[in-house]
């Protein structure tokens, strides 16, 4: 069904590189975050993004909301390429992109109070008046739960799990079609994390929003997302809809990623992950997981296997030479 839907976002063969610069007098060295990413994000639908830490997640997000300038590639917001657009007009497509982030403590001014901050959007896209903006700020923190008595507090009388709900609060005040949440729930206990999701997952289905969230904890992203996307070292190994990939996972990261989570899908014969992560300025050749894979074949290091479609289905995309053989 998500693939009948019609498309909000598009990013085409995106990349982002980054200089590494460790002393005065070595040369900067380019490092990937993130590399020939193709993603498309449907109106109205949850995608995930997992990985390990430094795969690239948060540039990717950051990319695809124009907050990044990409270093090769392109995204495209419902129809309109954002690299060949004004500031003036990306200014106005601004409102209908928003982002929370991961940070609560760190994402809010802690000299203003909360009301004026989730305000911001609507002054700045001009979308109410002085009196008719405080009666939106009442409604936006209604909406996540938050009694709109409290719009004059500073951030620092809050919970770290009612600051991520002002933030959600601030990012729904411009109505935007496009969010990314950036690991809204990394930071919060284990408690308040179950509210912010199902919080997420209302306004989702209320608003018609399509959400990117991006996460490392796979039973959030099970719970909420209806596709998935894996990434390793700043690639898409593979893509497809949630239950097909948590269930049938055809890439070897996947599986790994998918038997060191407790409760998670298992196979007995799945090793644990050997070696670390591959560093991002040195890259290894052909398949950047082929380090670390246990499938691995002298084939895995002559060229970077494309993402396509395997077990013969469309929605599904894996990046493997051996897909097929070891579904």
């Amino acid at each position: 069904m998500t693939s009948a839907m019609p498309v909000l976002a598009h990013a085409e063969r995106l990349s982002r590189s980054f200089a590494d610069r460790r002393g005065l007098l070595q040369r900067a060295r380019p490092i990937m975050a993130v590399q020939e990413v193709d993603l498309v994000v449907h109106r109205g639908e949850a995608l995930g993004v997992v990985g390990e830490s430094g795969c690239g997640k948060s540039t990717l997000g950051r990319l695809l909301l124009r907050l990044l300038p990409p270093t090769a590639g392109r995204v495209v917001f419902d129809g309109v390429d954002l690299d060949k657009v004004s500031a003036a007009a990306l200014r106005r497509l601004r409102r209908r992109m928003q982002m929370v982030f991961q940070d609560p403590y760190g994402s809010l001014d802690p000299r203003r109070s909360i009301g004026s901050q989730v305000a911001d959007g609507l002054r700045v896209h001009g979308l109410a008046g002085m009196q008719d903006a405080d009666q939106q700020v009442a409604a936006l923190l209604c909406q996540v739960g938050l009694d709109p008595s409290h719009a004059t507090r500073l951030p620092h009388e809050f919970s770290g799990g009612q600051r991520q709900r002002i933030a959600i609060a601030r990012a729904l005040a411009t109505r935007p079609d496009f969010v990314v949440a950036d690991e809204p729930v990394s930071a919060l206990d284990a408690s308040v994390q179950a509210q912010i999701v199902n919080l997420l997952a209302d306004l989702r289905s209320e608003l018609g929003l399509a959400l990117l969230f991006i996460s490392h904890d796979l039973h959030v992203v099970r719970h909420l997302c209806d596709r998935v996307v894996v990434m390793y070292l700043g690639r898409v190994v593979e893509q497809g809809p949630t239950e097909a990939v948590f269930r049938a996972p055809a890439h070897p990261y996947t599986r790994a990623l998918l038997a060191a989570t407790p409760s998670m899908h298992r196979r007995e014969h799945t090793p644990p992950l050997a070696g670390e992560v591959p560093s991002a300025a040195d890259p290894p050749s052909g398949c950047v997981f082929r380090t670390r894979c246990p499938a691995a074949q002298a084939r895995c290091a002559a060229g970077s296997p494309p993402l396509e479609a395997v077990l013969g289905e469309a929605d599904r995309l894996v990046a493997c030479w051996r897909a097929g053989e070891l579904a």
